[in-house]
């Protein structure tokens, strides 16, 4: 069996990912949480997971939930650059858990060309700046991570994607579904050598544009 801990367990990308973990068999998941009135299991899907109400700031409930895990998914906003730094010193210090699955934003590298990248950077502004700073706390570590920077985001029912590498500069797709990225965080728990220290862009094909289409 795999532990996963999945950090900002109500967030959107991670309400995806969960299911897909649940039915995948072999995967023993905890969902760790502020508010369990947002999450969208089904009762049933609930009682396969366990339930941590806490805030990932709060060193202890983290140590906690760190317990026996072998890879832990991030799917968080807010103070970010904090967030990295204690999620990181929390799995040297627990020990054993190496594998971490970080959910970043497209940008951070100034890796989007064209008219594209130029309005992702002047849209997003400081954000980059903070996702960039938490990102480099794991690519600075001995940890096995994964980045993941996924193009502007959608609801859209599909899993339909493409991946580029770190020093690759961006397809160029400006959008991709939230259920695609989920579909990309599974492949990892199925083979955690996939995407091992790596930074990658993920992007809906054949979506080129200045902005994408729905702004």
């Amino acid at each position: 069996m795999t532990n996963v801990l999945v950090l900002g367990a109500t967030g959107r990308i991670a309400q995806q990912a969960e299911p897909m973990l649940l039915d995948e068999g072999g995967v023993n998941l905890t969902l760790m949480l502020r508010n369990p009135n947002k999450l969208n299991l089904t009762s049933e899907q609930q009682k396969r997971a366990n339930i941590i109400v806490g805030d990932v700031l709060d060193q202890a409930t983290l140590t906690d939930a760190m317990q026996g895990v072998d890879i832990v998914y991030a799917n968080l906003a807010g103070d970010v650059i904090e967030m990295a730094k204690l999620i990181e010193q929390t799995m040297r210090t627990v020990g054993g858990v190496k594998r971490i699955v970080w959910i970043s934003t497209l940008g951070i590298y100034d890796e989007v060309p064209g008219n594209f990248g130029k309005w992702n950077n002047e849209t997003l502004g400081d954000y980059l700046t903070h996702y960039a700073e938490a990102a480099k706390v794991f690519e600075d570590s001995d940890l096995d991570y994964t980045i993941i920077r996924p193009a502007w985001l959608t609801d859209k029912d599909e899993v339909d994607y493409e991946v580029t590498g770190r020093t690759e500069a961006f397809k160029g797709g400006t959008e991709v579904s939230r259920k695609s990225i989920a579909a990309v965080v599974t492949a990892i728990v199925q083979n955690p050598q996939k995407y091992e220290r790596a930074s990658i862009g993920v992007n809906k094909p054949n979506t080129d544009g200045d902005k994408p289409a729905f702004m």
